[in-house]
């Protein structure tokens, strides 16, 4: 039994080396993993002061500008439109007032025609009925 145990206790020692070679495997991978990750963080805060915040400065910016147009044009938009609705007010009472200023002015003139024309239709038809009463 001793010689079982020598090999026991040399293949016990094989794989305590081998596990203290593994944790030391994984503790180097871990480190080598814990440096690219802060090299990938410094990279990426580097692009962003760099690359993202310059334009996103510009971004903004035109956003802004945008927002300032956008505003501009609705204000001109509601004048222009109120323009257009008072315009439009005055010219249907100028319209009116002149509707009512014409009948005015030519309903004497057309009264006058019209009793001028039964004047002469009466005038017209009265010799003749005489003459047409004696044949």
């Amino acid at each position: 039994m001793t010689g079982n145990l020598g090999t026991t206790n040399l293949i016990l020692g094989i794989i305590a080396a081998v596990s203290v070679l593994e944790a030391l495997l994984v503790i180097g991978v871990g480190i080598a993993a814990m440096l690219v990750y802060r090299r990938v963080i410094d990279l990426l805060a580097g692009l962003e002061t760099r690359q993202v915040a310059p334009a996103m400065a510009r971004v903004n910016a035109i956003l802004d500008d945008v927002k300032d147009v956008t505003a501009k044009v609705r204000e001109e938009t509601e004048r222009v439109d109120q323009a257009i609705k008072t315009t439009m007010g005055r010219v249907d009472d100028t319209a009116d007032r002149v509707r009512s200023n014409v009948r005015a002015k030519t309903s004497r003139l057309v009264g006058f025609i019209r009793g001028a024309r039964v004047a002469i239709e009466s005038i017209l038809r009265t010799p003749h009925q005489p003459n047409e009463s004696q044949t």
